[in-house]
């Protein structure tokens, strides 16, 4: 059985070539790339060594089989994604602004993916798992945020523990109500991995530490703010830890923090501590950007635990 599971959006990502092109413009684009937040974050932590599944649906088609292969692969126990006659699979364009910002156009909550309801949730895929991850990303519409509520009830009575990374997307949480279920889903979570602003945005606190101080107050046991390229900070009822910024040459951003969560949750899973879960989580991030291509970047445990103790001197 699945030690961590995921429920979400699979798709296939088409990325403009150049930094600077408009989707109003014609120009070039690079891909189809496996891709899906959930994805990205569930093949990470496969390849970082813990059992995992993930729920979802792609069509019959080249753009499924090239995620069912891709995730087969590293790992990912794929037998919940249902493979749809009558639906495409997802599509995500994206292009790259000069200040590092992205723009996307989805195509998932009328694709494949978009048909997810309660029915793809199976009590018995709860019952030894250890943590159920939900992605921001995934509140695309009513039928797949039944099933995430469906998900978290099975996780409350079977002890599973709720990560969430909030992983705001303009394009899709685009108005009050969505934004209003990612707070449902965030103060139910037991760990929390966002980005600087997210908590600001959710919480409605600007100071993070206060923002921070309220999760935990609410019985959030774990949250990591992530930074990018300037690390990340561990929070705990009794702990604040910087994590280790792992400098590389970016080639594309996208997946970085889904790496980051993918690591993270697995490394925790495995028992890793916490302090070293975060670096070993920065440290894969930083590997995502560069590669071009959502996945084309996540790495195993070994080399990353190799890298850290590079890193930190460690013979």
């Amino acid at each position: 059985m699945a030690e961590i599971i995921t429920i979400g959006e699979i798709l296939v990502e088409i990325m403009a070539k150049d930094i600077g092109q408009k989707f109003d413009e014609t120009g070039d684009f690079v891909g189809p790339f496996p891709s899906g937040a959930p994805a990205i974050f569930i093949d990470q932590a496969a390849k970082c060594g813990s059992n995992t599944l993930i729920i979802s649906a792609v069509g019959n088609d080249g753009f499924g089989k090239i995620n069912i292969d891709r995730l087969k692969t590293d790992g990912v126990d794929t037998s919940s994604i249902k493979v749809l006659e009558t639906q495409t699979t997802g599509v995500a364009f994206v292009t790259y602004k000069d200040n590092g910002d992205r723009d996307f156009i989805f195509h998932i909550s009328n694709a494949a993916c978009g048909k997810i309801n309660e029915s793809y949730i199976k009590e018995e895929e709860f019952m030894n798992c250890n943590y159920f991850h939900i992605m921001g990303s995934a509140i695309y519409n009513k039928g797949v945020y039944n099933a995430i509520l469906k998900g978290i009830k099975l996780s409350k009575k079977n002890g599973t523990k709720i990560s969430f990374d909030p992983n705001v997307r303009k394009e899709i949480i685009n108005d009050i109500e969505k934004r209003n279920l990612l707070v449902d889903i965030l103060y139910q979570s037991h760990i929390v991995l966002a980005g600087e602003k997210e908590l600001f945005y959710l919480t409605g606190v600007e100071d993070e530490q206060k923002s921070v101080e309220l999760l935990i107050n609410n019985g959030t046991e774990i949250v990591v703010i992530k930074r990018g390229s300037r690390g990340s900070t561990l929070y705990t009822k009794d702990l604040i830890e910087l994590g280790m910024p792992y400098k590389v040459d970016e080639i594309d951003p996208t997946g970085a923090g889904d790496c980051f969560g993918g690591t993270f949750i697995s490394c925790i899973n495995q028992g890793v501590g916490y302090i070293e879960a975060m670096n070993l989580a920065s440290i894969a991030g930083a590997k995502a950007v560069t590669k071009k291509g959502p996945m084309e970047g996540n790495t195993n445990l070994n080399e990353l635990k190799k890298i850290y103790k590079e890193f930190i001197g460690v013979k």
